[in-house]
C-alpha cells in the first residue's frame, strides 16, 4: 500500500559538504526538507528512494553518497558511493531523522517508458506501507549559463512535468519524449516514469513546494498525498 510520494531534485545544492552550512538556494533545501517530513508523517514502513542511474538495480540501503563524486577535491569516504540521486535521497532521509526501512532503487537511463511503469507497479506489491521519494532533475538548458547552454524547448518541457504533477495527470509522464529529455539534459525522466507507474489508478492531491531553475536547471519539489486506494488493474 502506497502512503504518498515526494519529488525532489538530485542536485548537489542539497549537500552541506558541497555548499557549506549556509545554503546557496535555501528555499530549495527548505522545500525538500518539508516534502520529506510530509512523506514520513504518513507513517510508512518503508521508504523507496527512486533515482536515475546507469543501470536499473537496487543498492545497499545502508549505503551513502561520497561527495567527492561532485567535487574531486573533497576527501573520498573510502567506500563504494551510491549514485548521486540515491545518495542525496538517503541524505534527505537521514536529515529528517528517519530510521525505518528503506530501499534504494536505481532506474537506468536506457529503460523504455513501459519498463519504468512496470517497475513502479511492483513497488506497491510488498503488502506493507510504502512511501516513494523520487529524486529527479528537469532540463539543464534553461539559460545561457546553464550546464547545457540555452535551448528554447527547455521551459516547455519542464512546464509539462509541473502541469502533470499539479493536475494529477501522471500518465502524461509516460508520454515524455525521451529523445527530447536527453537533448535537454533532463536526467530525471526515468524516475518520473517509475512514479507514474506506481501511482497508476491512484487519486492524489499534489502540493508543489518549489518550482524554479536556479543556474539554468529545472528543479521541482512536490508532495503527493493519496486520497484513497483504488484497484489499479483491470
Amino acid at each position: 500500500m502506497l502512503t504518498g510520494a515526494a519529488l525532489c531534485p538530485a542536485t548537489p545544492l542539497l549537500h552541506p559538504a558541497l555548499t557549506g552550512q549556509d545554503p546557496v538556494v535555501p528555499e530549495l533545501r527548505r522545500a525538500c526538507a518539508h516534502a520529506v517530513t510530509r512523506l514520513l508523517t504518513a507513517g510508512p514502513d518503508t521508504v523507496v528512494v527512486i533515482g536515475p542511474a546507469g543501470a536499473t538495480s537496487e543498492w545497499d540501503p545502508a549505503g551513502r553518497l561520497d561527495p567527492s563524486v561532485f567535487a574531486p577535491g573533497i576527501i573520498a569516504a573510502g567506500e563504494r558511493s551510491l549514485p548521486p540521486p540515491l545518495g542525496l535521497g538517503a541524505l534527505l532521509l537521514d536529515q529528517a531523522g528517519y530510521t525505518g526501512g528503506r530501499r534504494l532503487q536505481a532506474v537506468g537511463h536506457d529503460e523504455p517508458a513501459s519498463a519504468c511503469a512496470r517497475l513502479g507497479l511492483r513497488l506497491d506489491e510488498t503488502g506493507s506501507r510504502v512511501a516513494l521519494l523520487v529524486m529527479a532533475d528537469g532540463s539543464a538548458r534553461r539559460t545561457l549559463k546553464a550546464p547545457g547552454y540555452l535551448d528554447d524547448r527547455a521551459v516547455a518541457f519542464d512546464a509539462e512535468v509541473e502541469r502533470a504533477v499539479r493536475a494529477g495527470d501522471l500518465s502524461a509522464l509516460q508520454r515524455l519524449d525521451q529523445r527530447l529529455a536527453r537533448d535537454l539534459m533532463a536526467t530525471g525522466w526515468p524516475a518520473w516514469q517509475v512514479l507514474s507507474g506506481a501511482l497508476t489508478g491512484q487519486i492524489h492531491d499534489a502540493e508543489v513546494l518549489y518550482c524554479d531553475a536556479p543556474f539554468g536547471v529545472g528543479y521541482l519539489v512536490a508532495y503527493l498525498r493519496l486520497r484513497r486506494d483504488l484497484s489499479r488493474r483491470v
